[in-house]
């Protein structure tokens, strides 16, 4: 029987066509192929869509826990109990250390002992605002005179607080080759009375990891730079390692970069600060004109992960790269670098008050270097019209005293610190009303009494070492009052006729404050022309 014949005439009564060629139930290959039934085909699919489900879930988990894997944290035990609130407008504070440690590979490229010390090279406090679109990166030089806080050492035990201490020694406390983060946490905390809500340590061989990732960064130098210049020890001009201008640099030569110091303007830390300020401008450049893709993010997040010491609370991966993203929005004209503001103190650098204070207020209350809310969804409406303060020395413009809660002087926290008030005026009961005030914000009142000159027409604080941060504060409670240094002095005030006359008056209406003038025309932006302000002198 041929096979259309078996097909009309056997048991089944439904019709069937076999192609020609085709044996049914024969072999396949050759005479064709049996046709698979809709629901075969449909469970085929299934359970590719679930193997590839598996493989990417797996996939995902695996590129996890690489990166997870990467992180290393500094433990949290050394971060003092003692710290400022969060800021309750809904900004975040990050502190970026740039670590000189010789461990973990990094001698080769900074040079030095492995058991050396480990230094900070440089620090910067991110603050990002709440609306997730703007930023100000505001440096720390490194000798800087500050006070540095109670920190803990590698025994457990803390040491007591050193007032008029290099900035950069905070990092040292403990001797211990990895360096001390939590201590330049506490100090920066102590300096500016903002809460640092994360800490990320980058080192020599991390840096240059990052700048390889990324393709090189653009740089500017304003003039030729040699050997000599990176080492100042060496006895020949040696050979040149930059040439004036434009150039791309990655790796070794990015690292020479920013910690090129000598043979530039007045070879100081200032100078150096522009560099890097520039520098990390050009990064942030890169990375953008790349895009937030995976492609790219993904070998950036490797060695990134491989490059950081962050605090516990970023020490995951989802955690580190959700932070990262929510920097995307941030274009480069809203994201700005300054210099916390200071003078020369012989070879070292002090802080300028009232000016520093004005900054970090500022930033608690998430306004921009010229006033502008930038709240965003986790403070008040943002304001893009608010009007910057009318006083560019104190950058308030309240004219009377103000209550804890109310306005900028809110945020302002005495914890810790004595304070003795003098009547300068024959306002009676002036020095009382005074210590009220400041008591609301903390400050212990050691003295109310008249001074020996009673005919004082402004407020004066007069403040010793290391009482700079004090000092700044008084100054945003107490109206019309300046700041003046004294040698031999604690902290004192010596009240004018200028705060007799605002304690007669109702407190007004708080104003919107910026960032002291010198700081917002000082600041770089992320877009700024690459070559211009690299040098200081």
């Amino acid at each position: 029987m041929t096979s259309s014949q078996h097909a009309q005439h056997g048991p089944r009564t439904r019709r069937t066509t076999i192609p020609p060629g085709r044996r049914p139930g024969g072999p396949r290959g050759g005479g064709g192929r049996r046709r698979r039934p809709a629901r075969g085909r449909l469970r085929l699919l299934l359970t590719v869509a679930l193997a590839l489900t598996v493989l990417g879930t797996a996939g995902a988990g695996w590129l996890y826990l690489k990166l997870s894997g990467n992180i290393e944290t500094f433990g949290s035990d050394g971060i003092a109990d003692d710290r400022p609130d969060a800021a309750a407008v809904g900004g975040k504070n990050v502190l970026v250390i740039g670590s000189d440690a010789r461990t973990g590979g990094n001698r080769g490229l900074g040079g030095g002992d492995s058991d050396d010390v480990g230094r900070s090279d440089t620090a910067f406090l991110l603050h990002v605002y709440a609306d997730h679109r703007h930023a100000v990166a505001v440096s720390v030089p490194r000798d800087t005179l500050v006070t540095v806080p109670a920190c803990r050492l590698p025994d457990g035990s803390w040491t007591e607080e050193r007032r008029g201490a290099m900035f950069n020694t905070a990092y040292s406390v403990g001797q211990t080759p990895q360096g001390n983060p939590a201590c330049t946490q506490n100090t920066v905390e102590k300096l500016s009375g903002l809460r640092v809500d994360h800490t990320v340590v980058v080192d020599f061989k991390g840096f240059a990891e990052l700048t390889d990732v990324v393709g090189g960064v653009q740089v500017c130098l304003p003039a030729d730079v040699y050997e000599r210049d990176l080492n100042p020890h060496r006895a020949t001009r040696g050979e040149r390692l930059f040439r004036k201008g434009v150039q791309e640099v990655r790796g070794q030569q990015a690292l020479d970069y920013v910690r090129l110091r000598h043979g530039l303007g007045d070879g100081s830390d200032i100078g150096r600060i522009k560099r890097q300020q520039a520098f990390v401008s050009g990064l942030l450049k890169k990375v953008k004109e790349e895009g937030f893709t995976p492609t790219k993010l993904l070998p950036l997040a490797d060695a990134a992960t491989r490059s950081l010491t962050v605090d516990p609370g970023l020490g995951s991966a989802d955690r580190l790269l959700s932070f990262a993203l929510s920097l995307k929005d941030i274009e480069l004209s809203d994201t700005k670098f300054v210099t916390v503001p200071w003078k020369y103190e012989g070879n070292r650098v002090a802080v300028v008050e009232p000016d520093a204070t004005a900054l970090w207020t500022a930033l608690r209350e998430d306004r921009t270097l010229d006033g502008h809310d930038a709240g965003g969804e986790g403070g008040p409406a943002a304001d893009p019209h608010a009007a910057p303060s009318s006083d560019s020395r104190t950058g308030t413009a309240g004219s009377g005293p103000r209550t804890p809660d109310s306005g900028t002087a809110a945020a302002v926290s005495g914890a810790g610190a004595r304070v003795a008030l003098f009547n300068g005026t024959t306002t009676d009961g002036l020095a009382a009303r005074a210590a009220e005030l400041l008591s609301g914000h903390g400050f212990t009142v050691s003295t109310t009494s008249n001074a020996a000159d009673r005919n004082a027409s402004a407020t004066t604080v007069r403040y010793g070492p290391g009482r700079e941060s004090d000092a700044g504060k008084l100054v945003r409670l107490l109206p019309g009052a300046t700041a003046l240094p004294v040698p031999d002095a604690g902290l004192d005030v010596v009240l004018g006729a200028d705060f007799a006359r605002s304690a007669a008056q109702p407190a007004s209406a708080p104003q919107p404050t910026a960032a002291p003038s010198r700081a917002a025309r000082e600041a770089r932006s992320a877009d700024q022309d690459l070559c211009s302000d690299l040098s200081y002198g």
